[in-house]
């Protein structure tokens, strides 16, 4: 028994390894034909893919070749257009430039005729400037300060009073004589004028650098200057009985009028309680004015004896006129009623004319009844 058994694990197990031998053998034939055939799958594998990477360069190499013309074609048209458009542009900035250059040449040639004006102008100034320089050394002396303003205020008056109503240099019965009166008609009365231009003072008064103690001695010298002028044109120049109550000190200076009456309200509280009224050339204007405004009206008065005598007439005259009216508004309605019974009378004759006519048409065609008419069948 043991050796039977022995026996067939024996022949089992050389079954066995044959079997695995077998297998073994089958196993390597598959892996050769196993590898047989993926080498000839690789074969054909690196055969399609070396087919498919000439075919992909034979189409990369066309497409580079189409792109490239396209691309050449779209360049040599963006060439062609863009030397179009810099041929355009070109021609746009020479008729700018052209355009420029005109305007540029009329702009110097206007320049130039400014310059020319300049030039001219510059002259005159220098001219206005000697002429500033003369006037204040005029200014500078008294006596032709005076004369100076003495001359604004006749150019002031002459222009709005008429020259009967005023006189320079007119002497009082007191022997003080005027610069200029107005001869206004009552209860106005007589205008004495007196021009004071306290020159010297208000400069020194204007002079900033001046240290402070100097400058308001020379503000008490400039208010005693003026309150001496309104002083003295109150004294000499209102007389009852043959001037106004009052009279005009004329600054020819707004500066120095300005300088008054802004810094100096008291001056103008001593001239106004002395009745002497300070004016500039400015202020002058509306008080001559005023002045022709009182002579018209005075004009205006003595005339108003003539006026009323001619509006007297000119009642008469048209009364008169009204009469002749009324006698024409008469003659007018009697001619239009004869006109009236003119058409009627006509309107009757016609019809009359119309009934002879009438009439006679009836008789002829009576006459024509009473004529015998042929017999038609006797002739037959």
């Amino acid at each position: 028994m043991p050796l039977l058994l022995f026996a067939i694990t024996a022949l089992l197990g050389i079954g066995i390894l044959f079997f695995i031998w077998k297998q073994q053998q089958g196993l390597t034939e598959q892996r050769i034909r196993f590898d047989e055939r993926q080498f000839e799958t690789l074969k054909i594998l690196q055969d399609t893919l070396q087919s498919g990477i000439q075919e992909t360069r034979k189409n990369v190499k066309e497409s580079l070749m189409d792109y490239s013309n396209e691309l050449g074609k779209r360049v040599e048209a963006l060439t062609l257009t863009t030397d179009q458009r810099l041929k355009e542009i070109n021609q746009q900035v020479e008729k700018r430039l052209t355009t420029g250059f005109e305007k540029t040449t009329e702009t110097f040639g206007d320049v130039i005729k400014r310059l020319a004006l300049i030039d001219v102008a510059q002259q005159r100034i220098t001219e206005l400037s000697n002429n500033v320089i003369s006037l204040q050394e005029i200014l500078n002396d008294k006596r032709s300060r005076g004369t100076f303003g003495e001359v604004q205020l006749s150019a002031l008056i002459r222009n709005v009073i008429p020259e009967s109503n005023f006189a320079f240099q007119h002497t009082f019965s007191n022997g003080k004589r005027a610069d200029c009166v107005l001869f206004l008609p009552e209860p106005t009365g007589n205008i004495a004028i007196d021009a004071k231009f306290p020159l010297e003072n208000f400069r020194q008064l204007m002079e900033a650098s001046l240290p402070e103690a100097q400058h308001r001695q020379v503000e008490k010298q400039f208010k005693i200057d003026i309150r001496k002028h309104i002083q003295d044109i109150a004294e000499r120049y209102i007389i009852p009985g043959e001037t106004a109550d009052g009279a005009v000190m004329f600054i020819p200076a707004e500066a120095v009028f300005a300088e008054i009456h802004a810094r100096f309200p008291d001056l103008v509280d001593a001239s106004h309680r002395a009745r002497v009224w300070m004016v500039s050339p400015t202020t002058m204007m509306a008080v001559l004015t005023t002045a022709r405004a009182v002579l018209k009206d005075d004009a205006t008065r003595q005339q108003l004896d003539i006026i009323q005598k001619h509006l007297v007439m000119l009642s008469g005259d048209f009364r008169r006129f009204q009469d002749r009216m009324d006698k024409l508004s008469t003659h007018i309605k009697q001619a239009n009623q004869d006109v009236e019974d003119v058409h009627t009378s006509a309107k009757k004759i016609t019809q009359r004319f119309v009934q002879i006519e009438k009439v006679e048409l009836d008789n002829i065609h009576q006459k024509i009844e009473l004529i015998p008419q042929p017999n038609i069948d006797t002739q037959e």
